[in-house]
């Protein structure tokens, strides 16, 4: 897409968050914020402003630290908010279904990262970004919720199917590894 640049990355972010927890899952989304800001700034497009405060805002001479917010919030946030998900599912489900909880803290990360980004881009953002995208100010939010609809539902969907899979794999793995106790997760 030219002026977006739908990810995966939040998949591992998941995934770490619910192997090692959600204070593990907030660091990997730190880096995972850090590799979007680090790339925003040295191969920026149209829209780069948002997730570096070294990218100048469309008219001006200067970025914005609300950039950082916008890379660095909703990522620290993806594995905290899979792993409480995972975590209310797996008990409702008694455990007794651990795909599905892992499956819906996939679609929860993936969502939190698609609704705060864009949420913030408009909050933050809006007026530069008419700017850069040429659009009116009244259709901004409208389009904010067609890339939602676009771009962040399939995220999500395939968030769903990818984490059940490779927590499956990587369970049982770990679960046969000499000296190691069972995983549950």
């Amino acid at each position: 897409m030219p002026l977006l640049r739908p990810t995966t990355l939040h998949i591992p972010v998941i995934v770490g968050a619910l192997l090692l927890g959600p204070k593990y899952g907030a660091a990997l989304g730190f880096v995972f914020g850090l590799a979007s800001m680090l790339f925003a700034t040295f191969f920026p497009g149209a829209t780069s402003f948002v997730f570096s405060p070294f990218i100048d805002l469309p008219g001006t001479d200067n970025g914005s630290l609300m950039a950082l917010v916008v890379a660095f919030v909703p990522r620290v946030f993806i594995g905290v908010a899979a792993w409480y998900a995972y975590v209310e599912v797996d008990k409702l489900l008694h455990s007794r279904k651990r795909i599905t909880s892992w499956a819906v803290a996939g679609l929860v990360g993936a969502l939190t990262n698609t609704l705060l980004v864009l949420h913030f881009i408009f909050f933050f953002f809006g007026e530069a970004w008419n700017s850069a995208r040429a659009t009116p100010s009244t259709v901004v939010y409208w389009g904010i919720l067609s890339i939602i609809s676009i771009n962040g539902i399939p995220e999500a969907i395939m968030s769903a199917i990818i984490v059940p899979a490779v927590m499956g794999a990587l369970v049982a793995v770990i679960n046969r590894m000499p000296s190691k106790q069972s995983v549950s997760r």
